[in-house]
């Protein structure tokens, strides 16, 4: 039985890639400028202006609340948006979330607190007041949300406790949730843990009064004080740069650090192409975002590395070609293979695309930014890369095509003059 295979692409291509790598590094080093210039702009920017593109921190990062909400009816963003700052809470980001038949909306605000570090000192006055010696400490902290840490002496009715901060303005959530049994301090108190409404509680309350009580479901609310997202911000980047700087170690020793410094270029583009995604769409980068980048630069160096073997075992086959030559070759040979991997990968994002909604859907397209990238880079990054390196140590001749030398012209025979006959 003979088996039959379908060839996308057929053997013995001779695609001269090299001839447009200066193209192709040009225009790659104006976008990833561009790219980092509306990142970096948009993170440090105090005032950003929202027609320009540019990164759009998600709470794991910029700290606040996040909210998913779901309507009834069709409402338009301009009143969710209008009704939130009525509440309090300036510069809102309230976008679509899913389809639109849905009615599904993600709000996102800074805050993570309603009380302020004013107001707590305010209420940790009057409860000194009402308290006397009984009030042993109070504890608030904005970045940690709307939690109450009161240790009293003797312990005191939840009715008391909660009538007494709630006379100050400040909503108790109800029941258990809003002030649980007290724990049995150290040196014998009662230690009081008392959840006051926050900025979720405050927004549901507001879009029920506006929109009706049964229209408003609010699905899951988050909170992620700014320390926090700051830290995981943080986190997230150098967990790129640790996986780049190994990767750039594993190259270096199976093949040659010469080549090493191509992939980890090229490992950067494809980070910051797929950072691109997000800069230029405005879709909100999280924690998720980073998984994308971190796949995206995983996939990218399994591409290069292929190549490269192809470059290295070429470079045993054909002693003294040079290395244009070789990478040309070899790209060619594996251009089915590449075009094949990169397209199997790409068909089992479709799914994701046509059907996901949220961070799926971002997931599915940023990977799918991502293997386009680093299938090019491959070809018009780390190939380059490698060639400007062995031109700096060998010289340009290690890296220009052989021409074939002119065939030397015949010497022209000419008849000797007769010798002079003898007298």
């Amino acid at each position: 039985m003979q088996m039959k295979f379908v060839e996308l692409i057929k053997p013995g291509t001779k695609i001269d890639f090299i001839k447009w790598r200066k193209v192709a590094v040009t225009a790659s080093l104006v976008v990833n400028a561009i790219v980092l210039a509306l990142a970096i702009g948009s993170t440090w920017a105090p005032n950003w202006p929202t027609w320009l593109p540019g990164l759009s921190y998600g709470v794991d990062f910029a700290g606040g609340t996040e909210m998913e909400v779901k309507f009834d009816k069709a409402v338009d963003v301009s009143d969710v948006r209008s009704e939130i700052e009525h509440a309090g809470f300036a510069s809102p980001t309230v976008q679509v979330y899913g389809p639109a038949d849905e009615h599904t909306f993600l709000v996102r605000v800074e805050r993570v607190a309603v009380l302020s570090k004013a107001r707590g000192e305010d209420l940790n006055a009057k409860l000194k007041t009402k308290y006397g010696d009984n009030l042993v400490s109070f504890g608030f902290n904005e970045e940690t949300g709307d939690k109450l840490d009161i240790v009293l002496k003797a312990k005191v009715p939840d009715a008391d406790l909660r009538g007494a901060i709630e006379a100050e303005g400040i909503k108790v959530k109800p029941g258990a949730e809003g002030i649980g049994e007290p724990r049995l301090g150290a040196g014998g108190g009662a230690e009081y843990t008392v959840l006051a409404q926050g900025p979720g509680d405050k927004i549901g309350a507001a879009l029920k009064t506006k929109f009706g009580e049964s229209s408003v479901d609010v699905r899951r609310t988050e909170y992620v004080g700014p320390a926090v997202g700051k830290q995981l911000r943080n986190d997230g980047i150098r967990a790129i740069v640790y996986a780049i700087g190994m990767i750039l170690i594993y190259v270096g020793f199976r093949f040659d650090f010469r080549f090493a410094p191509g992939v980890v270029i090229a490992l950067i583009h494809d980070a910051i192409i797929t950072l691109g995604y997000f800069v230029f769409t405005r879709r909100e980068f999280n924690l998720t975002s980073i998984t994308v980048i971190l796949t995206v630069v995983g996939y990218s160096v399994n591409d290069t590395i292929v190549v490269y073997d192809r470059i290295r075992e070429n470079g045993h086959r054909f002693k003294g070609k040079p290395l244009t030559e070789l990478i040309n070759l070899s790209i060619n040979e594996m251009l089915g293979r590449t075009i094949l991997t990169s397209g199997a990968t790409a068909l089992s994002l479709v799914g994701l695309l046509i059907y996901g909604v949220g961070t799926i859907f971002d997931f599915a397209a940023a990977m799918t930014v991502g293997i386009i990238s680093g299938t090019y880079s491959t070809w018009y990054i780390a190939a380059p890369t490698t060639i400007w390196l062995e031109e700096i140590t060998h010289g340009e001749y290690a890296t220009k095509p052989t021409k074939p030398s002119k065939p030397e012209a015949p010497k022209r025979v000419t008849d000797s003059p007769a010798p002079a006959a003898r007298s």
